[in-house]
């Protein structure tokens, strides 16, 4: 039998804590999800969002001094 590495998950964040990072309502944290500027996944009915993906979106939307 094949030995498999074990999976590596990270907790994905809800559109709260998403909005509670951001410093942002809810309904702007949805709007960002719905609009793709922040990747989801989806569990049926509900979005959630990789700790990685947040940061990028964070990291790319960084304006003036540091940013890239």
């Amino acid at each position: 039998m094949f030995q498999s590495e074990p999976v590596q998950v990270q907790k994905l964040l809800k559109a709260t804590e998403v909005a509670k990072i951001l410093n942002v309502s809810r309904a702007l944290a949805y709007r960002l999800m719905q609009r793709g500027d922040i990747p989801v996944i989806r569990v049926n009915h509900a979005v959630r969002v990789k700790p990685v993906d947040l940061q990028a979106f964070i990291d790319n939307n960084r304006i003036g001094e540091g940013s890239k």
